[in-house]
Parts: structure tokens; sequence; C-alpha cells
């Protein structure tokens, strides 16, 4: 543990804030908080400094290899401390990011009638009653589909059937369909899931969440990656301190530490 003109020097180099404000902070911040507690505390409960954020993802872009396909960026959370056998304490949101995904989210619909007609011309893949029941008999094909699509929408009368019939599959992967309401606004609900991204810890202390692709730039990768951080934050008991470890990476480069 650093002493009170040690934490104030590392502070004081480590984010440039004022001097006077550090060493009064140094001296408030309660007796025995070890040195990332007293800057969480200090930056109002922020998990990582921004500038520590914007430099791990300058690291990832600048060493990325060529590839010929748009790599996705992602983030792997390390947690601790978490009883994660306990379903409550998990991490289940989904998050929605401020400069999107790098690509659009995708979205598969089981309808039938007026509504299928609708989305056809809204998505690309539209499942009706029939294919639904072709689906439940075929589990190979369902655990295909499930993984092919970001997120499912579907009429409230089918929602019996895909639970009863495709529930094992979508259910563990956190894809169990929305409804929707007859007369909904099936075009606004499915534009509304575009940037969003789920970010689901399960039953392990490691997990990963995608916040965008390597064609964005550094500052909306950032901010996409800080509104993640804080929000797996606010879903902790102990804040930060639930959290050992983040790393950034390209879907298949190097991994870079933040914190």
């Amino acid at each position: 543990m650093l002493n009170p003109v040690g934490l104030t020097y590392y502070l004081f180099k480590k984010y440039s804030k004022s001097f006077y404000e550090l060493i009064l902070y140094t001296h408030l911040c309660p007796k025995g908080y070890r040195r990332r507690d007293a800057i969480s505390l200090y930056y109002g409960g922020e998990i990582i400094a921004s500038n520590r954020i914007n430099q791990a993802i300058a690291d990832v872009l600048d060493t990325k290899k060529e590839r010929k396909f748009v790599e996705t960026m992602e983030v792997a959370i390390n947690l601790r401390d978490v009883d994660l056998q306990n379903p409550q304490k998990r991490i289940n949101a989904e998050v929605a990011l401020p400069h999107g995904r790098g690509r659009p989210a995708r979205v598969a619909v089981f309808a039938q009638g007026e509504m299928a007609v609708i989305s056809k011309k809204i998505v690309d893949t539209v499942i009706s009653p029939d294919e639904i029941d072709e689906l439940s008999e075929n589990k190979r094909e369902a655990r295909k589909l499930a993984n092919r699509f970001d997120f499912f929408v579907a009429e409230t009368g089918l929602m019996a059937s895909i639970g009863k019939g495709l529930g094992v599959v979508l259910g563990p992967r956190g894809k169990m369909p929305r409804p929707i309401p007859p007369q909904a606004d099936i075009g606004r609900i499915i534009s509304g899931l575009t940037n969003l991204v789920p970010v689901r810890s399960k039953d392990r202390p490691t997990f990963h969440v995608p916040f965008g692709n390597v064609s964005m730039s550094q500052e909306q990768l950032a901010d996409n990656l800080e509104t993640i951080l804080k929000r797996v934050e606010s879903n902790l008991d102990r804040g930060m301190d639930n959290i050992a470890s983040v790393w950034v990476k390209t879907s298949m480069g190097k991994a870079v530490r933040l914190g």
C-alpha cells in the first residue's frame, strides 16, 4: 500500500489532476482504502480513467494485423468475489452503444399473416409457424439459427409454441424473442435493437462483449467501451471492486489489459 505522499504522487502523475485537489482528497480518503479504491472514489466511481481506455484501444488498433475481414473489437471482463451460481448475482443486461456496433444487429422475426408481410420488408428472415415446428424437430438447425442472429422478435400469439419447441435452444443463449403486440410498429421495434449488445456473465467469472469493429474511430470505440463498463459496474454489489481485470482485443488479435 502506498503512503499518503506516494498515493498523491501516483494520482498526480497518472491522471494529471490538480496537485492540491489530490492532496486534499488523499487526506480525506478513509483510512485503509487501497490505491485503486482511492482512484475510483476520486473519479466518482469510474472503473478506469478515460485516458487509459483510449490508450488501450490505440495500442490494439496500432498492433492489429491486416485481415480479409473487418475484425470485431471485444472487451473481456473478469469478475471476482461474485456468487455467479446465484442467478440474481449474474449480469444480464443489454446496452445501447452510443456509436453503434459497427454493423446493425441481426434480427429475425417469428410472424404470420400481415405482420409477416410487413416484416419481410424490414428483415431478411421471417420464420413462420410451420418453420417453428420444423425447427423444434431439428435442434441442429435451431442452434444454427440461434447463432446466426443477435435478437429475435415474435408475435405474442406465437410465444407459447416458440417457448415449447425452441426454448431449450434460445433460452440458454439469452435469445428468447421479444413479444410484439398485434398493432405494434415492428419497424420501430427492430430499429431500437440496432445498436444493442448483450452483456451477460452467465455462471462464469469471465465474459466477453463486442463494442464495435476496427473500422470505427478510436473515440467512438472508447465511448462505447466506457458505456459498457459503467453498466457492468452498476450491476455489481461492490462496483469496480468486483472486477479483477479488463482486457481489450480484436477478434483475432492480442489482448491489452486495462485494469
